[in-house]
């Protein structure tokens, strides 16, 4: 059969789509902006008919009706992989349940933990030979789902960018319903550097080779250094997440090599850029392993943490028992970058932070407070940088270590972590 003929053999409502879901069906569904955002809100109104329905995705940029009252809890039940804005700003309601895994293990996660039989997600037209994409962040995991589900609904949204890559895209006689449905994708909100951000930059950037390949994490710290890398010269990119610096330095002529990455998460301009197809974009699966980090040579991964103790454990999801996000792939770059010839891994964070009842402490810590969560070990770990300095603690004896921390420590928290480590034993004086 002619695509075209099937295409409109399976094209449905929205309100038929959502109607194909049965009790019991776990479903991922397209994450941030692959998400299908019209079809996943028809689906909460059947929150009465439904039963044991698990929905599972990332980093929600939409407030989706089964995140805010608690009559979804048991009828359709939530599940992120990465904890953002929106699943922290409804977790008290009681249906956010987070999954902090490694991003290169969450294909497994999906087919094997999670066991999801539905594949949900916006994609975008089909092009001339039936082929429906799926954007700048369907890529990262859509195809795990695939493989696995014995339902594909897709939503076919005009402004869902057709994207180049591995495992990018779909074709009709695939997918068993079709709804279509335009709207906006959603951009990530970025806070703009601050002050203590540049300054962190500022060690950081002349650290960075020409000719180097370049990973930089999510948050303002993280774009501070990519936007302050206009000096540099034929750069390439291999990393989970493509950024509005990154295709900035792309657009200056800074990025001259291959721009490879698990995703796109930022701007609509950022999603416009990766459909002209000069980001590939592959799965996680494949972008996050150790093995394909390290072909890679100068590769330097640049991602932000909340607090390290004297020992080099870093705590990037966490602030004790309060969760604040997830796992994502640090730690998957911790340890490629180290197999990368001349790679250079650095975790980044202000040396303070002011707490709710208004008091300053410091982020490196003699121990990390109950409930921390050990996001990079410290065998792993490699330069930590605050506004003070670079500590360099890669395969370091402990008292190197304690000694290089302390020393990029806020001063007026030094001699207290000091007389602390001495306590401990950590050092003798």
């Amino acid at each position: 059969m002619d695509w075209k003929k099937m295409y409109q053999s399976k094209l449905v409502s929205v309100q038929e789509a959502a109607a194909q879901i049965e009790s019991g069906d776990r479903i991922w569904f397209g994450p941030c902006s692959a998400a299908p955002i019209q079809l996943m809100e028809v689906l909460a109104d059947r929150v009465n008919e439904l039963n044991d329905v698990h929905v599972i995705t990332g980093l929600a940029l939409h407030p989706f009706k089964f995140l805010k009252s608690p009559e979804y809890i048991g009828r359709i039940n939530f599940h992120t992989i990465f904890y953002g804005p929106y699943e922290r700003a409804f977790f008290k309601v009681g249906n956010v349940t987070i999954n902090s895994v490694h991003f290169s293990k969450t294909h497994w996660a999906l087919q094997n933990y999670y066991k999801v039989n539905v594949l949900m997600t916006d994609v975008s037209p089909p092009d001339d030979e039936g082929y429906l994409y799926y954007g700048p962040m369907g890529v990262a995991l859509n195809g795990a789902a695939e493989a696995v589900a014995n339902k594909i609904i897709v939503q076919v949204n005009k402004y869902q960018p057709r994207v180049k890559g591995v495992e990018h895209r779909i074709h009709v006689k695939d997918v068993h319903y079709i709804c279509e449905f335009d709207h906006p994708l959603p951009p990530l909100p970025q806070d703009a550097p601050t002050e203590i951000d540049n300054k962190i930059a500022d060690f950081i950037v002349p650290q960075i080779p020409n000719g180097a390949t370049i990973q930089i994490g999510i948050g303002s710290l993280a774009n501070a250094i990519g936007f302050k890398l206009h000096s540099k010269e034929n750069l390439s990119v291999h990393t989970e997440m493509f950024t509005d610096s990154m295709m900035e330095l792309a657009k200056k002529g800074v990025i001259t090599g291959k721009m490879v990455a698990g995703f796109g998460l930022g701007s609509n301009e950022l999603y416009e850029f990766i459909g002209e197809g000069k980001v590939e974009l592959k799965p996680l699966r494949i972008i996050n392993d150790h093995n394909e980090i390290a072909k890679c040579d100068k590769l330097i991964s640049v991602n932000v943490t909340l607090m390290v103790d004297l020992t080099g454990q870093a705590c990037s999801e966490s602030v004790g028992f309060f969760q604040y996000s997830s796992t994502g792939g640090q730690s998957d770059f911790a340890r490629g970058v180290a197999l990368s010839k001349g790679g250079k891994g650095f975790l980044c964070l202000p040396s303070t932070v002011k707490t709710k009842d208004g008091k300053v402490q410091s982020t490196i810590k003699a121990v990390l407070p109950p409930g921390a969560v050990v996001t990079t070990q410290r065998s792993d770990t490699m330069y930590v940088v605050t506004e003070y300095g670079i500590a360099n603690v890669f395969c370091k004896p402990i008292v190197d270590r304690v000694n290089a921390l302390i020393a990029i420590a806020h001063p007026d928290f030094q001699d207290e972590l000091r007389k602390q480590a001495i306590d401990a034993g950590l050092i003798r004086s």
